[in-house]
């Protein structure tokens, strides 16, 4: 009986081990970025027209596995992986989008872009992209990476490495990464994105610079996160102001702009778990938006125009020195991300 229950205790408790062991090593090897990092220096950037237009599309490209097929374990719906012919084709769709607008367009920042992920079959989809616009810089800010995710339990998300990127087709001075504070707490952190922006430096003719932000705030927090994020930023963006700089921050905001009321005809909006930026965080900045085109779809279910959640959490930061001349979405019904690009034409106000 003693050697029974001896072997009953073995068995039962090899799992124990192994989980231990898992959560050891995912500790250790736990992605722990600096408060700041610099991606790159510049030994010879360039100087810009302090009274040109410039030009910029944000784009959370879902990394390329998104598509309107698609449903998402994380958004109450089942599928964890599309298909790898399908990721192929969103790779392809996307780059020659981003080609087609790199005629008018100075700064493409996107989100969650994949270098080496399970869930994009591996593809470099930061090369890939570049490939179709030669021409551009590419700047990557690393927000996550995990050797191995181990949700869902039947079907695991395993190795994920993915960021931000910006191409531009401006040199800058610099491009640096900055994490935003706090996050879940262990160990499901080991498992989350390590969440930051990205910010690109570039020298203006006047002395000044400007700034172009890429932003990828929390989401599927209960809003304390995003709330400390935006505090964050905000005296980020203040100092930079102060010292006479022209700022712009674009990105996935996972949160709609102040007061945010939309106007869509044939979407539906979702206002499940909705979140506003406070009006009282930059109240004398910019939030630069539109509110006829849905720019982002919750993933319950595959894109249904009729029934499928829609809301605005992809717009513009500017700050007080600067003048939008146009803002707009395009309306590509999700066909290769659950998110739709925005674009932004600006000038900078010379006092």
């Amino acid at each position: 009986m003693k050697k029974v229950l001896k072997i009953f205790l073995l068995i039962i408790s090899i799992p124990v081990v192994l989980f231990i062991i898992f959560l050891t090593y995912a500790t250790i090897a736990d992605y722990k970025p600096e408060p700041t990092e610099l991606v790159y220096q510049s030994e010879k950037p360039d100087f810009l027209n302090d009274t040109i237009e410039y030009n910029l599309m944000i784009w959370n490209i879902g990394y390329c596995g998104l598509d309107k097929s698609m449903d998402f374990f994380y958004d109450g719906g089942k599928a964890v992986f599309s298909t790898k012919e399908n990721v192929s084709q969103n790779i392809e769709n996307i780059g020659n989008y981003i080609k087609e607008k790199s005629v008018l367009i100075d700064f493409f920042l996107l989100q969650e872009v994949d270098l080496n992920s399970k869930r994009s079959y591996y593809n470099n989809e930061q090369e890939l992209i570049q490939s179709k616009i030669p021409d551009y810089k590419s700047f990557f800010g690393k927000n996550y990476e995990s050797f191995f995710v181990p949700v869902p339990i039947k079907k695991p998300y395993a190795k994920v490495l993915g960021g931000l990127v910006t191409y531009s087709i401006y040199e800058p001075s610099n491009s640096t990464r900055y994490s935003f504070p706090g996050g879940f707490a262990w160990p499901k952190r080991l498992f989350e994105l390590d969440r930051c922006f990205l910010v690109n430096r570039y020298n203006l003719v006047n002395g000044k610079e400007l700034l172009i932000i890429n932003t990828h705030n929390s989401a599927y927090d209960d809003g304390t996160q995003r709330k400390e994020q935006m505090e964050y930023m905000k005296n980020y963006l203040l100092d930079e102001y102060k010292s006479g700089n022209y700022i712009i921050v674009g990105g996935d905001w996972n949160q709609c702009p102040s007061n945010f009321k939309a106007d869509f005809t044939d979407y539906k909006m979702d206002t499940l778990e909705r979140m506003d930026i406070s009006a009282e965080l930059l109240p004398d900045w910019n939030w630069v938006y539109q509110n006829k085109i849905p720019t982002n779809r919750r993933l319950q279910i595959a894109f249904d125009k009729k029934n499928t959640l829609t809301t605005v959490i992809d717009f513009y930061l500017t700050s007080p020195n600067i003048e939008v001349l146009d803002v707009f979405a395009e309306d590509l019904e999700f066909e290769n991300t659950d998110h739709q690009p925005v674009f932004m034409s600006i000038k900078l106000i010379n006092n």
